[in-house]
């Protein structure tokens, strides 16, 4: 009786410990990586998405929120320094890189071109995505030789900032609303006026080490002219009237002191902020920042702060775009991992809306036409970026090295140490190098 007793007990302590060490039920995991800052000391455990702010609040909130609401899988964030790339590159040389990944919609072809991102349009199809829901700025920016390469984000662009109070000073508004100039013209002739009326320069411009203050510039005025800058992916067409005018128009801005002079992204932001100039040439990424600034009394944009696109000076309206995106580098992946970063993609499409808080563009009509979205400070002022915005031809590679070879030359020409053509011609010859080395 004994021993059975005994062997009984030893049987269920064997059974126990079994159970105790029995493994939990797997979860699928998948892995996301992206910049836009780290904020973990703040927002590192809150899934509450509404009371986040700014890019690094909202992104990690989400994520948060998404983890926590599919408890099955197991979701591994990974911020990287800004924008990352490197580090992608070397994930995806060691054969291991993230399942998604932030990238900006100006990059995709340099992946894509090499074969290291996966078309999208299945993925989408499994999340419930129609790309025929995207905004025409968003579409564009994602697809490539026909096919999806990511799920669009956001529009990020260049934006007339204005502060309304010098522009009063000046006679520049009507019915509460900033003048807009209707040719290059008629641009000279209100920032001569505003200069004599207020005695500090019309435009406000990060020239130093920002390459693409100027070359936004072009851009958007050589889409507003319907110039073809880009022929086929390996040249770049520069030398053309049309770039001419532009530049032209920006280096008597220069000449004239109509435009701050010297200053680099952090200077250039602190004038406008201290209300030494009419109108701030950045993104839509500073909507915020200047909104909160004007609605604090006794900072010089109180209740003096309008935001507004690129005014048409020649042609038509247009205006250069980029954006954010969630892309997958290829890789290995069960279809259980499939379905899970499905999920994902479907969660972040179905809370664009929060995201547009930053101030970038929606990425989907219904959230570009929705009343919450049009509720929010100056969005239905600068809704149309969403249609009227384009990148560059979807065959570009290595735009920003493009850019900072632009932004060199064009800076050159502006400031009077080139001639606009001498800077033109060496801007197009490098690029063109560049170009025929892929």
């Amino acid at each position: 009786m004994k021993s059975r007793a005994l062997l009984r007990l030893a049987a269920v302590a064997i059974m126990g410990a079994a159970m105790g060490c029995a493994p939990e039920e797997r979860r699928t995991e998948i892995s996301v990586q992206r910049f836009f800052g780290e904020c973990g000391a703040v927002y590192g455990r809150s899934t509450e998405v509404a009371a986040a702010e700014g890019e690094c609040g909202i992104v990690t909130t989400l994520i948060n929120r998404f983890a926590a609401e599919n408890p099955d899988l197991d979701v591994d964030a990974n911020v990287v320094a800004w924008p990352g790339y490197a580090q992608l590159t070397a994930q995806i040389a060691a054969g291991d890189p993230p399942d998604l990944v932030t990238m900006h919609q100006s990059v995709i072809s340099d992946y894509q071109a090499r074969g290291l991102l996966e078309p999208m349009d299945d993925l989408l199809r499994q999340a419930g995505v129609r790309p025929e829901d995207f905004t025409a700025a968003g579409r564009r920016g994602v697809t490539k030789e026909g096919l999806i390469y990511g799920l669009p984000w956001d529009t990020v662009g260049g934006l007339y900032h204005v502060n309304t109070g010098l522009f009063a000073q000046a006679g520049l508004m009507t019915n509460g609303k900033p003048v807009v100039p209707r040719s290059a013209e008629e641009l000279l002739e209100h920032a001569r006026r505003f200069k004599s009326a207020t005695g500090r320069p019309y435009l406000i411009q990060s020239q130093v080490n920002d390459p693409a203050t100027h070359v936004r510039n072009l851009y958007t005025y050589l889409l507003a002219q319907d110039a073809v800058v880009f022929p086929d992916p390996q040249h770049i067409r520069l030398r053309t009237p049309e770039a001419r005018r532009v530049v032209e128009l920006f280096r008597t801005l220069e000449r004239e002191a109509l435009t701050t002079r010297n200053q680099d992204y952090p200077a250039a932001t602190a004038s406008f902020l201290n209300g030494e100039g009419g109108v701030f040439l950045t993104g839509t990424w500073m909507l915020g920042p200047f909104e909160e600034e004007a609605r604090t009394p006794g900072r010089p944009l109180h209740d003096s702060y309008a935001v507004i696109p690129y005014p048409r000076l020649w042609g038509r309206r247009a205006a250069f775009v980029d954006g954010h995106a969630w892309v997958a580098p290829k890789r290995e992946r069960s279809p259980e991992q499939r379905r899970a970063l499905a999920r994902f993609i479907g969660f972040m499409a179905a809370h664009n809306f929060d995201w547009s808080r930053t101030g970038h563009l929606p990425a989907f009509r219904s959230v570009v036409e929705s009343p919450e979205f049009q509720a929010l400070p100056h969005r239905s002022d600068i809704a149309p970026l969403a249609a009227a915005g384009a990148p560059l031809p979807s065959f570009v590679q290595r735009q920003a090295a493009i850019e900072s070879m632009v932004g060199e030359e064009l800076a050159s020409a502006i400031t009077g140490a080139k001639t606009v053509e001498a800077a033109l011609r060496d801007a197009e010859r490098r690029v063109n190098d560049l170009l025929a080395r892929l």
